[in-house]
């Protein structure tokens, strides 16, 4: 492997470094302590959701089915598995995409784990941002990051430089449960991504998201 393969293959390393233990972080605010409650409550469990905004940017995935999985927790880690239906793909379904939330000791992280159908690693993977603020109980943002902005520039993604993710989430006992991922621009006020899940009504779980 030449130097600049080897740092290209290093670079998602570094960025989800190792995940710290619970007892070594101090006390979250009390929104997203509710926040992550909420979030952890949905552990293993698989909902199915849809595109609910209309940019017409994301019209490859207007009218598909698809699938949230609460794939993987821990004290300090959540991994939501994003599956959407695909049938250019083999087995029907893009299985690439992994939402990760984790606590920092400044408070909550977004970060995309990006894979190919073999489980290597996307060139435009562990991107994401840290919350600013204590947010609410029901809905987290998070500003792109200085890797991430540093990872886009690199790979010509400038429309990206200002994004912004939001998570919103119910707690499993809430009777019209709903669960949210969303992306805006502070640079570009009309785009919006958002993707929506019924957190009332459980469905199988998908296979494991490509890597995992």
């Amino acid at each position: 492997m030449n130097r600049a393969a080897l740092i290209l293959a290093l670079i998602p390393l570094s960025a989800c470094a190792a995940i710290p233990d619970a007892s070594s972080l101090p006390p979250l605010p009390a929104e997203q302590q509710a926040f992550w409650d909420a979030l952890e409550s949905h552990c293993g469990k698989a909902y199915a959701g849809s595109l609910v905004s209309e940019d017409a940017r994301d019209a490859a995935f207007r009218g598909k089915a698809m699938r949230a999985h609460w794939a993987d927790c821990s004290p300090t880690r959540i991994a939501i598995a994003f599956h959407v239906e695909d049938n250019d793909e083999a087995g029907g379904w893009d299985r690439s995409r992994t939402w990760l939330v984790s606590r920092t000791a400044e408070g909550l992280r977004l970060k995309h784990d990006h894979r190919h159908r073999d489980g290597s690693i996307d060139a435009v993977t562990q991107y994401g941002g840290d919350t600013l603020g204590a947010g609410t109980a029901r809905a987290q943002d998070f500003p792109v990051d200085a890797y991430s902005i540093a990872m886009f520039e690199r790979e010509g993604l400038d429309q990206s430089l200002t994004n912004v993710w939001r998570v919103e989430v119910d707690p499993a006992r809430k009777p019209d449960a709903r669960f949210a991922y969303q992306l805006t621009r502070r640079n570009d006020p009309t785009r919006l991504f958002r993707v929506t899940f019924d957190l009332t009504r459980p469905v199988p779980a998908p296979p494991p998201a490509w890597g995992w």
